[in-house]
């Protein structure tokens, strides 16, 4: 593989965490959002709770953010593997947390605004997927340390 294909998988790498975190993001807020809107046609009070739950999933694209920040650094043959590796699996990962994590909030708040009593243990589902993202997001960042910066 030539020095350019190497390098070009080391630059997708460093940005895949942001991106795919970004992703993963807007699709678990957009599907919380819409449960948010639906269930405040359904109830007299309460919205402030259902739009913060709707929320919940953006801080996958913050992790994936500092772990962008962590990967940059000069992009070397010897380093775009390790790179490409830890950003795209991290990337993937965030990804599909915050979909999920989106899912548990819709699913939070759908249940709530029939018995609002539940609603501290209705997102405790979402929290436990938030503790994921924060595994990987540690992980990535431990992992990345390990990579030279040249």
């Amino acid at each position: 593989m030539s020095d350019f294909m190497i390098s070009l998988l080391g630059w997708i790498g460093i940005y895949a965490p942001m991106a795919l975190g970004g992703v993963g993001s807007v699709i678990g807020c957009s599907t919380a959002g819409q449960a948010a809107i639906g269930a405040m046609l359904d109830t007299e009070s309460g919205y402030g709770r259902f739009i913060g739950v709707s929320a919940m999933a953006s801080s996958q694209v913050i992790f994936g953010i500092v772990v962008m920040f962590t990967l940059n650094r000069p992009i070397t043959p010897e380093v775009a593997p390790g790179i490409f590796a830890i950003g795209v699996l991290s990337g993937l990962a965030l990804f599909m947390c915050a979909i999920y994590q989106g899912q548990c909030c819709a699913a939070s708040i759908h249940a709530s605004k029939g018995k609002p009593e539940i609603f501290g243990l209705s997102i405790v589902p979402a929290a436990i997927v938030e503790g994921f993202s924060v595994f990987v997001f540690i992980f990535a960042l431990v992992v990345s340390g390990g990579i030279p910066k040249v």
